[in-house]
């Protein structure tokens, strides 16, 4: 598939994630086979009217490309002034490869403003969006969507549609309503619809954590990506092991020690962005993540939960990690 000068054969895709997905989250899932990725979700009212902490979420540096930018917002007015000034690096960075809009955000004070999954209520409102960002910018434009607002209005096709009118360039789809936010099973007839309803391509998100779940979407869907959320967040490894499993390859174990370079890795790359008080501060529930899964990973989290330094931090990964047999 291709997003304006991207293209990739069964391209990975790493979700943007609220609180997760920063800059140092982006290179560490990089490293490990994500070959693509996005911001966290950016509010283009907030970009245009210059709020101090919208600029440095969008903004992306030439080692983080290929990736895009994900702003939401209901105003079209708006949505192409910001998507302008993402473009022209104005917002700060380099510009993105493309910039994602974003019409799935499930929470209430998102919804409750209008944006969100509560445009998927009204796909020509969408087609209005994405029309006015396109002819705002030179990038390509895609979209993220659900699979409706709820189970009697799942309207994917009708929104996808739309966008596909307006100039979209690819549909990133989590195949969940909004109103089952996270929970609940993804339904794959929704990813199937869409790729048969639209010519762009495709990506599918939802329930994709590990390789087997990663072919099942493929072979039951047909689309032409697979975009990884939660799964990967503090287990990067996961780009890895689908892409071996997409080439037939066997799945590569990662050991305690693979586990801990990376989660410092990330932890470094924070700091190098942040400074070491916020970067420790906003990066110890990602840190944490690194140990799902270990023996008495639940009281070791809440010790990282609390440390304050990176030095405390790596203590407590190292103690947590010794002693483990391999890790899957």
């Amino acid at each position: 598939m291709r997003i304006g000068d991207f293209q990739s054969e069964t391209p990975l895709f790493l979700a943007p994630m609220a609180g997760y997905t920063d800059r140092a989250a982006r290179l560490i899932c990089r490293k490990y086979g994500a070959d693509f990725t996005e911001s966290e979700m950016v509010s283009a009212r907030a970009l245009v009217y210059q709020d101090r902490k919208s600029a440095p979420l969008a903004r992306l540096l030439f080692d983080e490309l290929p990736g895009a930018v994900q702003l939401f917002g209901s105003d079209p007015a708006i949505m192409a002034e910001a998507a302008k000034m993402v473009a022209s690096g104005t917002a700060g960075g380099v510009p993105p490869t493309a910039i994602d809009l974003n019409f799935g955000c499930p929470v209430r004070k998102i919804v409750s403003n209008g944006e969100g999954s509560a445009l998927m209520r009204d796909p020509n409102k969408i087609g209005r969006i994405v029309s006015a960002v396109v002819k705002a910018v030179d990038l390509p434009v895609t979209v993220k969507i659900r699979a409706g607002w709820d189970a009697s209005e799942k309207n994917a096709a009708e929104c996808a549609r739309a966008a596909e009118s307006a100039g979209c360039s690819a549909i990133f789809l989590h195949a969940r309503t909004r109103s089952q936010f996270y929970s609940g099973a993804a339904d794959l007839s929704v990813i199937r619809e869409v790729k048969r309803a639209v010519s762009v391509p495709v990506v599918g998100n939802g329930d994709v954590v590990d390789a087997k779940s990663a072919l099942r979407m493929l072979n039951e869907t047909g689309c032409d990506g697979l975009m990884v959320g939660r799964a990967a967040v503090g287990r990067p490894f996961v780009f890895r092991e689908i892409r071996a499993a997409i080439d037939g390859r066997p799945i590569p174990e990662v050991t305690p020690a693979e586990r801990l370079e990376a989660a410092l890795r990330q932890l470094d790359l924070a700091i190098e962005d942040k400074g070491e008080k916020i970067a420790v501060l906003e990066s110890r529930k990602q840190a944490a993540q690194y140990l799902f899964g270990l023996r008495d990973a639940a009281a070791f989290r809440r010790e990282i939960c609390e440390a304050k330094t990176r030095e405390e931090v790596e203590a407590i990964l190292r103690r947590a990690l010794s002693a483990q047999g391999p890790i899957r």
